[in-house]
């Protein structure tokens, strides 16, 4: 088993940073890697961005590239997810979640953190 707490969310205004976290605990050892995904009224989750644990190489969706960076602490278990030059649209329930394998689906998710951007 596998908890994962999201922390970091607030209401910003346009042009604003913010730093998401994203700790692990429980049976940590097997995790290949973690990612953030995010999801909007009305709207299906959407991926944002991903880190493999043991090289750390990441992957971001084309709407954020440039603006937010993904990152991990593999002694703390946690990953970061740092949000530069926000915009209204990327308003949304922001989740963390863990995968065991890369040819495996994320089965481990966190509660959600809320971010909100104004104009």
């Amino acid at each position: 088993q596998v908890q994962l707490l999201e922390s970091g969310g607030g209401l910003v205004q346009a042009g604003d940073s913010l730093r998401l976290s994203c700790a692990a605990s429980g049976r940590t050892s097997s995790m290949y890697g973690m990612g953030w995904f995010r999801q909007a009224p009305g709207k299906e989750r959407e991926f944002v961005a991903c880190i493999t644990w043991s090289t750390g190489t990441a992957y971001y969706a084309d709407s954020v590239k440039g603006r937010f960076t993904i990152s991990s602490d593999n002694a703390k278990k946690t990953v970061y997810l740092q949000m530069n030059s926000l915009k209204p649209e990327d308003t949304a329930l922001y989740y963390c979640a863990a995968r065991s394998s890369f040819y495996k689906d994320y089965d481990y998710w966190g509660q959600g953190t809320q971010v909100t951007v104004s104009s």
